[in-house]
């Protein structure tokens, strides 16, 4: 995904990360295979994953899915300094239906005229289809222009498939529409500067999230606007604030404006990565829903990775079901999720990945319908292109 971050010789304060968002510097980048063709760099990247999940309680499924994603961008420099890349994002999550997989707590988007719960969505095939050009405004301050058909508005952190925190994670987080719901927009414009610690930007984009047709690309357009604010002050931290007025995002909530606010911290440190995150959906008009998701990665050897996530969310959406006393009430849940993954290197660029996952939920009494202590486990095998 996003080119953004420099590349000079000396420590980065930045990484790319989704977008044109930005991670610490010392998350290392996007890796890959890289080749020249001619005065252009091309690198692919990717990951497929297989994983069978159970989730607990009478409302939990289970399930044998598989969730992959495959990168290819282009860059070329120029002797003024100006740099023009071009990215495409594919996925093959289509294949396991229009349903997605089962993840309990899960919410947002509809499958066959009916919405998603305990689910978590397919994403698109196009991922993204996008265009950068970086120009040198004077020392240290660059201009950009980003944008395509496909592509992630300046909202929220870098999206949790390309984090280093939610690295080996197999499951959606159920914060996922507070957070980086807007990772698959269709039609997205962004105009930033920035200096080696500072990132500006803006947006306009497409706020309507993706319809049930995975397969296509949807008509873009420039109906919504958003805008962030990102700090590196050193290569072990990045710290983004962001705010964005979505146009009827949900088809599930017509005529339902949303002002969504974001702001994480991310910090890596030696094999290390976390983040911490506050979201704050407003529907207009409607009630305003918040969430907070924690999560991090430690690559203890070479061999050993262990990784964890919690995350609460005002989950209102858990039963569809007009006629239901419960329908568009506000419950509290919070997700305890941990696990560990043993990494085989296959070549320097190449890994795979064995492991599994744990989770727990904590909710209120009156969410019976769930059982008493639902217990959810997955496992999963990751190959993965690029680290």
């Amino acid at each position: 995904m996003g080119m953004g971050g420099r590349m000079d010789a000396e420590p980065q304060a930045n990484s790319s990360g989704s977008g044109t968002s930005l991670l610490p510097g010392a998350e290392g980048g996007m890796h890959g295979l890289h080749l020249m063709a001619g005065d252009w760099m091309v690198m692919a990247h990717g990951t497929a994953m297989l994983a069978y999940t159970d989730q607990g309680g009478p409302r939990g499924d289970d399930m044998l899915y598989s969730s992959s994603m495959a990168m290819l961008s282009a860059e070329r420099r120029f002797d003024s300094g100006t740099r023009l890349a071009f990215n495409a994002m594919v996925s093959l999550d289509p294949i396991n239906g229009q349903r997605g997989y089962p993840n309990l707590f899960a919410t947002g988007e509809t499958a066959h005229g009916e919405p998603l719960v305990d689910r978590q969505h397919p994403h698109d095939f196009f991922m993204e289809l996008s265009a950068r050009v970086d120009v040198p405004l004077g020392e240290g301050l660059t201009g950009f222009l980003y944008g395509g058909p496909v592509g992630e508005p300046a909202l929220g952190p870098t999206a949790f498939m390309m984090r280093r925190s939610a690295r080996y994670l197999p499951l959606s987080p159920i914060s996922h529409h507070w957070f980086d719901s807007t990772h698959v927009t269709f039609g997205v414009v962004t105009a930033g500067i920035a200096t080696r610690t500072l990132q500006l930007e803006g947006s306009a984009f497409r706020g309507r999230e993706p319809d049930e047709n995975r397969w296509d690309i949807e008509t873009p357009r420039l109906d919504s606007w958003s805008l962030r604010a990102t700090f590196t002050p050193s290569p072990n931290w990045a710290f983004q604030l962001s705010h964005g007025r979505l146009e009827e995002p949900e088809a599930m909530h017509p005529g339902q404006d949303e002002r969504r606010t974001t702001a994480s911290a991310h910090y890596a440190r030696d094999g290390f990565s976390a983040m911490l995150g506050f979201s704050a959906k407003d529907r207009v008009p409607g009630p305003t829903r918040t969430a907070w998701l924690a999560e991090a990665n430690w690559d203890l050897t070479r061999h050993h990775s262990v990784f964890g996530r919690i995350e609460n969310v005002a989950a209102d959406e858990l039963f569809p079901d007009h006629d239901d006393p419960l329908h568009d009430r506000a419950f509290r849940v919070t997700r305890f999720e941990a696990g560990y993954a043993h990494r085989i290197p296959l070549d320097s660029a190449a890994e795979l990945a064995l492991g599994g996952s744990l989770a727990a939920y904590a909710k209120p009494q009156a969410l019976a319908a769930y059982g008493s202590a639902p217990i959810s486990y997955t496992l999963f095998a990751q190959l993965a292109l690029g680290q």
